[in-house]
């Protein structure tokens, strides 16, 4: 039967047929999220604004916005070719104002090697914007459409020969407008800086002396602070005689909190005697037990641990080992141990401001943090990033910045300077995590892995302020301490102790457990790569123990068991760089190689290392090391390669030399006698080959190279005398004693 109605009777009710239904909620959300607008790019889904960003200046400059902050890494340089490319500008027409929590783009902190992604494509993205929103503003004006439009160096040209600029055609609230993210790029041909070497901006200052460092400002009527440390961690100030160093030439103020206690003084030196004065003077509650560096593996078998798999896939049935090989690798705690010790500046304003000048790569973190320890709203706190002697991760600056902002508190008016000693930096700065790893595969006849086994045992890597007081140093020893909150291990697809411990290699069955431990042997934080490091050195090295044991090559071996083709690519390069196949075999001489994907979702990079080992001394040489890298499409070459070989060096340190000492006294490396790093005259020649990308994501480079290069030294090692050390620095002692075991 047919029914016959119109919509005017459906809408009286009159004759009506109403069909009501529901959707699965798994496919209303599906419908939901296929309607939603795809996330903004990069960093843009926290700053949407295009003006949070750009600002276009009335004297013909613009200026560029970020929340990343200069480290030495280059992004400064290498977001400024970007925005010049996408607006069609002179880089000398941009200025870059960086980490001003009061002005910048909160980008979180600048770690991870997530400059370029994030901010990187953020600002191709609102460049893009901002030039089309100019395009359409000039066209109104000028009575041209935009596609006939050309643009050179911010003056907009139509074809007739009427022309106007980019300060002309903004003059209010033009770019107060949401990113779209969607504005179309400048394709390859039409760039002029994006992958070309463009010196770096940053490099004519610091190479001419001017005062770009934290370390060398100096504001007017400024005065210097000076912290007293406890002897121990968990020390308990009992007194100390403030009157007689009050009474010292020069003395300001002395200031204890609690077990906090700093001084403040006309003069540098003058606040260095009064703070000697007052450590000679303090006394401590000293606690009755510490853990030694000597045990710190077994010590971390014998905590509490949060056990946490993180890839598990089973081995196929049909598989059948033939042998089962199980080994073991450690690595001791290691410093930052930044050349230029922790700085800050920190001014109280007569209206009730708090300005603190820090090399932090966490302002807006570490302002958050401040202001929590102070007793402030964070919005009275301004962080000002001036760049600083050498960082990459959680060294000392964040807790120069709030020793500066607790000084300054007691002499409003007058920019307190914190200067940290060398004593300061070694023994108080936060450490690379000491890792203890443990590998186990199963092989079938061929010597070709079927099953995977990883486990790994370490404290925290990630104890920045994070918006809590109590992650700062000083926070913790004030009279009422805020409480250090207890630490947590980052999850995928980052991860943080277990950064890298999932191979990329396409083993059938494999297992990666995490031990993770809250409690501390010795402050521990952020150190470039995080866990990457110490699990690239296991993973690798173990690969060429299992590549030796099957007799294969070593290369050879890493390609049967890897598919990723921009893996194998980097592999392949590196070793045809180096000359892999035409190796010649002498007494003492080795070569190592190594690879990683740093996260397994940014740059890939191999390294191939050359040694010669002194069989009598046990000394280590690094002749030559050749990198291979893959970052995704290239803005800047030189600035890839820089760390590239910055990180492969800093690596070839760790590897070689360094570790923290300490026992129940206290943090024995005070200096660099006790903790010597990597000098001159050992770093080796080191090629970088790069394979770029046009038009793939950027992907994160600074951390990529640590990892690998540790391995490859190990495995040059192994090469050269046939002796395997697992055991991290790989000390002239540990190799003799390899060699004669």
């Amino acid at each position: 039967m047919n029914i016959e109605t119109n919509r005017r009777d459906l809408l009286k009710g009159a004759g009506a047929l109403v069909l009501a239904f529901e959707l699965p909620a798994s496919e209303a959300a599906a419908q939901q999220a296929a309607a939603a607008p795809p996330p903004l790019p990069g960093s843009l889904r926290n700053n949407p604004k295009v003006s949070s960003w750009l600002r276009i200046e009335a004297d013909g400059k613009i200026r560029l916005l970020v929340g990343k902050v200069e480290l030495g890494q280059g992004i400064l340089t290498a977001v400024s070719q970007i925005c010049a490319d996408e607006l069609d500008i002179d880089m000398k027409r941009l200025s870059i104002t960086s980490g001003d929590t009061w002005l910048s783009p909160n980008e979180g902190t600048t770690a991870g090697s997530f400059s370029m992604p994030d901010c990187g494509t953020a600002v191709r993205a609102v460049s893009a914007d901002a030039r089309r929103i100019l395009l359409g503003l000039a066209s109104q004006k000028l009575g041209a459409e935009a596609d006939k439009l050309v643009v050179s160096d911010g003056t907009v040209r139509a074809p007739d020969g009427k022309q106007t600029t980019y300060w002309e055609l903004v003059s209010g609230q033009e770019l107060e407008v949401p990113a779209t993210g969607k504005s179309p790029t400048k394709p390859a041909s039409a760039r002029k800086y994006i992958g070309k070497n463009i010196t770096r901006i940053d490099i004519p200052p610091k190479a001419t002396g001017s005062l770009i460092w934290i370390q060398d400002l100096r504001p007017d009527g400024m005065v210097h602070g000076r912290v007293v440390r406890p002897p121990q961690y968990d020390a308990k100030l009992i007194n100390a005689d403030l009157d007689a160093a009050r009474k010292l030439p020069g003395v300001i103020e002395v200031v204890r909190d609690g077990s906090f206690l700093g001084v403040v003084a006309q003069r540098e030196e003058q606040a260095i005697n009064a703070a000697a004065a007052l450590r000679q003077s303090a006394r401590w509650d000293m606690p009755k037990e510490a853990p030694a560096s000597d045990t710190v593996h077994d010590w971390l078998l014998a905590q509490k641990t949060k056990d946490v798999v993180i890839k598990d896939q089973a081995k196929p049935a049909n598989l059948t080992a033939a042998a089962t090989i199980e080994q073991t690798y450690k690595r001791p705690f290691v410093m930052h141990a930044s050349i230029g010790p922790s700085t800050a500046i920190g001014t109280l304003t007569e209206d009730g401001v708090m300005t603190v000048q820090t090399h932090s790569q966490s302002v807006f973190e570490t302002g958050a943090a401040i202001a929590q320890m102070l007793g402030m709203d964070k919005t009275k706190v301004r962080m000002q990033h001036v760049q600083g002697c050498a960082c990459y991760g959680h060294n000392g600056a964040d807790d120069a910045a709030a020793d500066a902002a607790l000084l300054a508190r007691a002499v409003p008016g007058k920019p307190v300077r914190i200067q940290w000693s060398r004593n300061d930096e070694h023994k108080w700065e936060p450490y690379n995590s000491a890792m203890l790893l443990k590998t186990k595969a199963e092989v079938d006849a061929k010597g070709d892995i079927i099953d995977w086994r990883f486990e790994l045992w370490s404290t925290s890597h990630g104890t920045r302020p994070g918006n809590n007081a109590g992650n700062l140093l000083p926070a913790r020893h004030l009279a009422k301490p805020f409480p250090m909150p207890e630490p947590v291990n980052g999850g995928p697809p980052n991860y943080a102790a277990d950064r890298n411990a999932i191979p990329l290699y396409d083993f059938p069955g494999q297992k990666v457990t995490t031990h993770f431990i809250s409690s501390f042997a010795a402050r521990a934080s952020s150190t470039r790569g995080l866990g990457a490091y110490s699990n690239v050195f296991a993973i690798e090295s173990f690969i060429d123990e299992l590549a030796a044991r099957a007799k294969v090559d070593p290369l050879e071996y890493r390609l049967r068991h890897l598919k990723d083709e921009r893996g194998r690519a980097v592999l392949q390069k590196a070793a045809e760089t180096f000359g892999w196949s035409n190796f010649k075999k002498q007494p003492g001489r080795g070569r190592g190689i190594a690879f990683a994907r740093y996260k397994n979702l940014a740059a890939f990079t191999a390294i191939v290392v050359e040694v010669d080992v002194n069989a009598a001394t046990g000394k280590i040489r690094v002749l030559r090391a050749v990198a291979a890298n893959d970052s995704g499409e290239v803005v800047s070459p030189d600035g890839v390669k820089n760390q590239i070989e910055g990180g492969l060096i800093q690596s070839l340190s760790w590897t070689l030399k360094e570790g923290v000492r300490y026992d129940a006294s206290g943090v024995r490396s005070e200096d660099w006698t006790s903790y010597p790093i990597l000098t001159f005259t050992e770093v080796p020649p080191v090629e970088v080959v790069l394979i770029d990308r046009p038009g793939t994501p950027f992907l994160g480079t600074g951390e990529a190279s640590q990892g690998p290069t540790s391995a490859a030294l190990a495995n040059a090692v192994f090469d050269a005398v046939g002796v395997r050390v697992r055991d991290l620095p790989l000390t002239p002692a540990r190799v003799k004693a390899a060699i004669n075991a």
